[in-house]
């Protein structure tokens, strides 16, 4: 294969190196052009004659400059799969792009190369799309989306919702996407191939996974212990005659002519908070009191059945997205279907939608409407670094992005009627305004409000096992990508270390995850699980992803970015996408957490105020995750030889090819 000579002709070098001239896997380094090591591939940059190429010569980075093809060689090997006597000859490095080939002989060189190159892809494209629309679409989905809506505006809010998710979260979904299929990378190693100075991004991604995993699954086995609960003839929560209940439970649905008092308590209420929860036999954060070997039992099995749907990597996980991420769907149509036709749904439907106009001058509005965005999507959490770096390179990511991001915005839509129209018929039983009935947020909206509606319905039981499960379902599909986030960063990272013990690290993160989650299943578990909601996350993931699109858009450079997609689809991203990525996006975060960080969300569950303290102790957690940012950065200062000037550019300067599949040979770029 020929190559035209972009600058001034290039001079040919020949060497001739003897076996004992170059270290076992290491590379024949004269002119640095012919690689020894039967580990790499073709790659365009080595040693002196690295050559980083202008923003507009990346496109060129798929062609080879020297005129060799990978595994040309036919130099004699030893039973080592290296070669005995190597007659080298390149070109000199003139050009923008050099490239170097990799002498890669024998049975056991050639099953290096085949280990470094083949990294495991999904078996179908369905099974990416599945597991990314199951990870983006959750439990939040359900609750949180219809009572952020009616909260701000009904149907006036989905402007400012559709407006932040235009500009703000699906260009920062499709950035990620791209990010992960193009570098092929988890989120800590692939800042090598971006801006080394970041990678302490990846660090700070994978602790907040973990914070996640130690409170999400826990809600996870509320709903497990609710599922078990089910399997009865008579719901557990529809009577007042049971041992958790007082003497304030008021059963309005029974046959005798009950009054609703300000004192009263629904049968559900006490369920949850007496039964599951038992936050009666805890005073609050500073006293959490024993731990529920229930809810330890539920956990437990929940975590054996993350560990054995993840263990084996894409390929398993990718076969169980199938059930877990359609099954939802199902559950939903059911229930939407059953809701519309109880009495009163449409007072429900009617709440939901009604439009505030006065709703949209206020700011509150549009922050909510941008972190609810944001979080349902969920970038910043590795997840889609990870899952698009199993993908083919030249995978449709842009069409990818534009289908999950639409699937789940309409799904959190739909879920407003599902939950809603259950809402309107519990004020037409209790004879009050579904504000009312609609004024539990967080959790407390499913288990107690919507359990209690299922609970009165007729086959009850059966509505109430199918929700439960789709509550299961939903919840599982997030836990698998979360954690499959921190596992294909870790194992990019130290390959050496654990690319071939992959069972025994996940099995080792699932119990870290199950100890970190002790806490949370105390009497006074639920306590820790709104704060970590609130602090822990939240404002660390806002910082992550606004530095991260800094990262990207300023430093790793916007025509940099758009000519590494022109590469996989084709085409490159049109002006829209460069300017949200570059301006709108960044702006978009930063209004979020300052919003957030101005104003504080003021700390209330059930009747239990959240002291002062627990505000600080909330953003002590969120900040031990986004510390490992400036930690590295610094770090990288104090390791990097040179002048300070020399230091920040090297550190801001992409250390590491990315490999650009060329035919049967892959090739690096820069």
């Amino acid at each position: 294969m020929e190559k035209k000579a972009t600058g001034k002709e290039t001079e040919p070098l020949t060497c001739k190196k003897d076996a004992s001239d170059c270290n076992k896997g290491e590379d024949c380094k004269e002119n640095g052009l012919l690689v020894r090591n039967p580990k790499s591939a073709l790659r365009l940059v080595e040693d002196g004659n690295k050559v980083h190429p202008s923003q507009g010569d990346k496109g060129q980075a798929a062609q080879i400059s020297n005129g060799y093809s990978g595994g040309q060689s036919s130099a004699p090997c030893n039973g080592m799969g290296e070669v005995e006597d190597a007659q080298c000859t390149a070109p000199a490095a003139t050009t923008t792009t050099t490239t170097t080939t990799s002498t890669t002989c024998g049975a056991e060189g050639q099953q290096q190369l085949m280990e470094l190159e083949d990294r495991e892809t999904w078996s179908k494209k369905i099974d990416f799309l599945l597991s990314v629309i199951g990870y983006a679409v959750d439990l939040g989905n359900v609750w949180r989306f219809p009572y952020i809506c009616y909260q701000n505006g009904g149907g006036a809010f989905l402007i400012p919702y559709t407006i932040m998710a235009i500009f703000g979260g699906i260009p920062l979904f499709y950035m990620e996407l791209a990010l992960g299929q193009y570098h092929r990378n988890g989120c800590i190693s692939i800042w090598r191939k971006i801006c080394p100075i970041f990678k302490g991004i990846g660090f700070a991604i994978c602790v907040i996974d973990l914070y996640v995993a130690s409170y999400y699954n826990t809600i996870m086995a509320w709903a497990f212990y609710y599922l078990i609960s089910s399997f009865t003839t008579e719901l557990p929560w529809t009577s007042c005659t049971n041992a958790w209940n007082t003497g304030n439970c008021t059963n309005y649905f029974s046959k005798d002519n009950v009054s609703w008092s300000p004192h009263s308590i629904s049968p559900a209420e006490e369920f949850y908070t007496r039964q599951v929860l038992q936050v009666h036999r805890s005073d609050g954060l500073d006293d959490l009191g024993g731990i529920s070997w229930q809810l330890t039992l539920c956990l437990l099995l929940i975590f054996t059945i993350v560990y054995f749907s993840i263990w084996k990597g894409v390929k398993t996980s990718g076969k169980v997205v199938w059930v877990t991420a359609t099954f939802p769907y199902v559950i939903l149509f059911i229930l939407l279907v059953r809701g519309a036709t109880l009495p009163g749904a449409w007072r429900g439907v009617l709440y939901y939608l009604k439009p505030d106009w006065q709703k949209l001058l206020a700011t509150e509005v549009w922050v909510d409407a941008a972190a609810q965005i944001f979080f349902s999507l969920g970038p910043g959490f590795g997840v889609l670094l990870a899952y698009a770096s199993y993908n083919k390179f030249h995978n449709n990511c842009y069409q990818d992005a534009l289908v999950t991001s639409t699937v789940n915005c309409v799904t959190s839509f739909v879920s407003g009627f599902v939950i809603f129209t259950v809402l309107g018929y519990m004020a037409e039983m209790r004879n009050e305004d579904v504000s009312e009935v609609a004024k539990d947020t967080g959790p407390s909206l499913l288990f107690i409000t919507y359990a209690e509606a299922i609970a009165n319905m007729p086959a009850s039981t059966f509505f109430a096992i199918i929700f439960f499960l789709m509550l299961l379902t939903l919840g599982l599909d997030s836990t698998f990508a979360g954690l499959e986030g921190v596992i294909t960063g870790v194992l990019d990272e130290f390959p050496h270390v654990w690319s071939k013990r992959r069972e025994l690290f996940v099995l080792g993160l699932i119990i870290i995850c199950f100890l970190g989650s002790l806490a949370t299943l105390t009497f006074g578990g639920a306590y820790v699980v709104k704060l970590f909601e609130e602090y822990a996350t939240g404002p660390a993931v806002l910082t992550v992803v606004f530095l991260e699109a800094v990262a990207v858009s300023w430093f790793y450079g916007i025509t940099q970015f758009c000519n590494d997609v022109k590469e996989m689809l084709g085409s490159a991203p049109g002006w829209y996408w460069r300017v949200c990525w570059v301006a709108i996006s960044p702006i978009f975060l930063l209004f979020v957490t300052c919003s957030f960080l101005s104003n504080p969300p003021e700390l209330r569950l059930f009747d239990y105020n959240y002291p002062y303290w627990t505000t600080v102790v909330g953003y002590c957690i969120g900040t031990s995750s986004v510390i490992f940012i400036p930690i590295y950065m610094v770090y990288r200062l104090v390791i990097t030889p040179g002048t300070f000037k020399e230091r920040i550019l090297k550190s801001i300067t992409p250390e590491t090819a990315t490999e650009i599949p060329f035919g049967d040979i892959r090739m690096n770029a820069v």
